[in-house]
């Protein structure tokens, strides 16, 4: 079990103002799963990501990753286990501006323990998801489509245990929507685990499985019966 979740609360505390997020989420998520958290704005369902993904703190519950339980962890052990362990790849691409598509993808690993070879293993990544013809142009130089491409490269050059993608084609137009969920799939198909969350219905049946979130309680968990493909950028039925 890669992730396993129970009564997770999450509450925001301003002066005598708590504001309560999440109310005791629980779900456990398998090595090599697609899973889609889906959710109306407001739901919980980014908080949520956040706390998966190490960027926020539970307020109580248990989160255990890859075995080893968060919530003790101190700031230094959180970002060497999120450098070690999770990918991202968000909306807004958060790319570093005035840099090359290569330097882009090789950030993590300058902040990882195997610095060896590291523009060799950023520019075959890169190759991986098309953009090996990219390298050196800067990030202002390409596509929507293509800066969430060199987001999934970043994502992927550590070989983390699980992807977490935050609303991947919610600033692209429908093609290149597409083709970024067309390389979600087969790195799913490959093995790797990826944890999408959206709010839109037909991004969320391109997973395996669709966790419902609403008011900060999990109304659903189902296995997606057909899901949808995409191939060459086309819906396959």
């Amino acid at each position: 079990m890669l992730i396993k979740i129970e009564n997770l609360k999450k509450e925001y505390v301003s002066g005598d103002l708590v504001t309560k997020v999440l109310h005791g989420v629980s779900f456990n998520v398998d090595f090599g799963e697609f899973v889609s958290i889906m959710g109306p704005s407001g739901s919980g369902k980014s908080t949520l990501m956040h706390i998966l993904g190490l960027l926020d703190r539970l307020s109580s519950g248990i989160y255990e990753l890859d075995g080893k339980s968060v919530a003790s962890l101190d700031d230094d052990q959180l970002a060497n286990l999120r450098n070690e362990k999770i990918g991202f790849v968000f909306q807004a691409f958060n790319l570093l501006p005035k840099t090359t598509v290569l330097e882009n993808v090789m950030l993590p690993l300058t902040y990882s323990n195997n610095k060896n070879n590291m523009r060799e293993r950023a520019a075959k990544v890169l190759e991986s998801v098309g953009l090996g013809h990219r390298l050196n142009y800067y990030t202002n130089q390409i596509s929507g489509g293509e800066k969430q491409r060199v987001a999934i490269a970043r994502a992927l050059v550590n070989k983390p245990s699980v992807i977490f993608a935050d609303e991947p084609t919610g600033n692209l137009d429908s093609k290149s929507g597409a083709q970024v969920m067309e390389i979600l799939q087969k790195l799913n198909d490959a093995g790797n685990t990826i944890i999408l969350v959206t709010h839109e219905t037909a991004t969320a049946e391109h997973a395996k499985r669709i966790i419902k979130i609403r008011d900060g309680i999990i109304v659903s968990d189902e296995q997606v019966l057909k899901r949808r493909f995409i191939e060459n950028g086309i819906l396959v039925k």
